[in-house]
């Protein structure tokens, strides 16, 4: 398998270096325009603030390949943050960032103070996952090919569109390898076509 690529401009990236090490695949953090010279698998989008990576992505001159490589293909998961990073449009007004996937997400969907919670959820195609969330998103709502994996009380909170993936939880933050799992079956079956 090729190597995933981490966006490592803002947020936490370390814990998704320490998953994809622990699973065996390799990896590489993406922190200037060179890095994208690598061949690369799959991206990974890790949490952090949106707004802040959005602006790095710009001034750093990685948005523009980042989306073409996005729209032509390159798996990418996206983890809170990421979420964000991906949404075509975002509640509020507030302009999006990468806009590659057909969701629309509401930041901070739990309130500032809620902060974090932990639960236990069904995720289509792998069962019931351990979640954490940290003052996480939602996706308030999918069209086109986007489809919703995953929900807590209600709220759709993981959705899929081709080789893109979306989670407001951070999969990383729990024992469960199973996300992670899942997004490199996808970075695998793109590499087979």
């Amino acid at each position: 398998m090729s190597a995933i690529g981490i966006l490592a401009v803002q947020g936490a990236f370390l814990e998704h270096e320490q998953i994809l090490s622990r699973l065996g695949v390799p990896w590489f953090e993406i922190r200037q325009k060179r890095d994208l010279e690598r061949p690369m698998g799959g991206l990974l989008l890790p949490g952090g603030e949106s707004t802040v990576m959005g602006k790095l992505l710009r001034e750093l001159e990685l948005f523009s390949p980042l989306r073409e490589a996005i729209q032509k293909g390159l798996p990418v998961f996206g983890t809170c943050a990421g979420l964000i990073l991906l949404a075509s449009r975002l509640q509020n007004g507030e302009p999006a960032h990468l806009a590659t996937m057909e969701i629309s997400a509401r930041r901070n969907a739990y309130g500032r103070q809620l902060g974090s919670f932990h639960t236990e959820e069904e995720f289509r195609g792998i069962g019931k996952i351990p979640m954490t969330f940290i003052r996480a998103p939602i996706i308030e709502q999918v069209w086109g090919d986007a489809e919703i994996l995953a929900e807590v009380d209600g709220k759709a909170v993981a959705a899929r569109q081709g080789n893109q993936l979306a989670t407001a939880f951070h999969p990383e933050l729990t024992d469960s390898l199973a996300v992670h799992e899942y997004f490199l079956e996808m970075v695998s079956k793109a590499e087979r076509i």
